[in-house]
């Protein structure tokens, strides 16, 4: 078995002209860079359009792509932007921050002028790609169309005959918003045409893109409004529970997520078939998917509905091996990161076990002087070859930010696990990169902000918060050839070099 090593930066911290991470020049060039650097991985954040509180994880559609990835750049190449109408978007002015309230009045606009002197609908291909695609695009695009008629709001806002989806609101919205609801199948053509460019582009230099698939849809999304069926909704389409996670250590009241959960009984009846269509779609998105949340399919907390905190809530079953066998037996083997983090009981490690995928090992959490026994699962030397190697994830701190956080004497305990009390704190994030580096696990991701050393200041998301997570973006002077180089010595010293 290979050793590897990756880089996790979402597509949307990259450095980019136009305010946000997008499938510009600067993409491939972040291919190239990683090429030269020894790497074979490049791990990303889920791809869909975002909705209230800029995550990734909240989308308004498990399908569809997010607009804001769509290369202006590209569209001026074409003809139906200039770059003038591109310079004078205001999209903010901080180069390592996306301003996403600006983002959302500057940038529609300018998608709205390349669609509408684009000619879309005299294009063969972009009548094959809605043809094709027609399952899920039709749902989608008309949802985002009645949203912007009914002013952004969610909707269970929405008049009743359209948020139950009557037969004749149907028709009446189709013919009233036709172009409207062709500006977002054509938001969705140029999206994936240029994604499909950009991984072919990346696998040709030997780069595998691990994509992310959130276990639950946003309530707020075309597939809740669309297939009803398939979540915990009573008659009206109203919850009757939602999903979160139980108090802890961290959140005395827990976390209350909102999602609508499952009605896993409706989907083992119908052989799992919609998430059946759902991972076979990201199968033909990415290269490796990591499914966030493993842990909800052995068991899911459900928090009843209208309660405001989590406190409440209880755990129930979830479909177990039952859905991964289906998946083996429909699609064969595919390669599937388990994000099996959190509160992991013995049915959890056995689901992971049974499935066969790489959980994920995140040294952050090895050194916590709550559990500082030799059977903590974190701890490199516990790492098995089937695992996925991690200083920390986009839900964590910089492992610079979490080295200060954390208590003295859990500071201690890492130096003495690393036999190193002499590098100066300022560099012991060099360290610590080296011991994940150099453990068995097969494959090693670290975060692009642990390899420059930064701090919480630039923390992709902290959990539980809003308006200051997702926001981060690297510098393209930061991508430079002296990391690149320093990064690549690591690579090879641990034997985890891309020789493709």
């Amino acid at each position: 078995m290979n050793r590897a090593a990756g880089i996790l930066l979402p597509v949307a911290s990259l450095p980019s002209k136009y305010g946000i991470g997008c499938f510009s020049q600067s993409a491939y060039d972040f291919v190239d860079w990683l090429k030269e650097a020894g790497q074979t991985y490049w791990q990303i954040l889920p791809l869909g359009p975002t909705s209230y509180g800029d995550s990734p994880y909240q989308s308004f559609s498990t399908y569809a792509g997010n607009p804001y990835f769509i290369s202006l750049e590209a569209l001026v190449e074409e003809g139906v932007l200039t770059e003038e109408e591109c310079d004078e978007a205001d999209f903010g002015n901080k180069v390592n921050d996306i301003d996403y309230e600006k983002m959302y009045i500057n940038r529609y606009p300018l998608l709205r002028k390349a669609y509408e002197r684009s000619d879309i609908s005299q294009n063969a291909d972009y009548r094959r790609f809605v043809e094709e695609n027609e399952w899920w695009l039709s749902d989608y695009a008309l949802f985002m169309a009645v949203k912007e008629r009914f002013g952004g709001r969610p909707w269970t806002e929405w008049a009743e005959d359209i948020r139950l989806r009557w037969g004749n609101a149907m028709d009446y919205y189709r013919r009233e918003l036709y172009f409207d609801i062709e500006f977002q199948q054509y938001m969705q053509f140029k999206f994936f045409c240029q994604w499909r460019e950009l991984r072919e582009y990346a696998n040709k230099k030997g780069i595998r893109i691990v994509g992310d698939i959130p276990i639950y849809v946003a309530m707020d999304s075309a597939d809740a409004w669309a297939h009803p069926e398939l979540f915990q909704l009573d008659r009206d389409n109203v919850p009757t529970a939602v999903a979160g996670c139980p108090p802890d250590g961290f959140s005395a009241d827990g976390q209350m997520w909102g999602n609508p959960l499952y009605r896993w009984e409706y989907h083992r009846q119908t052989g799992y078939d919609w998430w059946m269509t759902r991972l076979w779609y990201c199968f033909q998105l990415y290269d490796v998917v990591r499914i966030d949340h493993f842990r909800g399919f052995d068991e899911y907390y459900s928090i009843p509905y209208g309660e405001e905190t989590a406190v409440n809530g209880h755990w129930e079953k979830g479909p177990g091996i039952d859905l991964f066998r289906c998946m083996e037996r429909r699609f064969g083997w595919h390669e599937v990161i388990a994000e099996d983090l959190g509160y992991v009981t013995d049915s959890v490690r056995q689901l992971v076990r049974d499935s066969g995928f790489p959980g994920m090992k995140v040294l952050e959490f090895a050194f916590d002087s709550r559990d500082s026994g030799s059977a903590n699962d974190y701890f490199p030397h516990n790492y098995t070859e089937n695992c996925i190697a991690y200083t920390g994830t986009h839900d964590n701190e910089t492992i610079v930010g979490w080295f200060k956080n954390i208590m003295p004497e859990e500071r201690e305990m890492a130096r003495n696990y690393m036999c190193d009390h002499h590098t100066p704190e300022k560099l012991l994030y060099k360290s610590l990169i080296a011991l994940v580096m150099r453990s068995v696990a097969k494959t090693c991701i670290i975060p692009i902000q642990d390899y420059l050393g930064y701090d919480n200041s630039c923390r992709t998301n902290k959990p539980s918060t809003l308006g200051i997570n997702w926001r981060w973006r690297v510098q393209e002077k930061e991508l430079s050839e002296d990391l690149q180089k320093e990064i690549l010595a690591v690579t090879k010293r641990y034997g985890r070099m891309n020789w493709q």
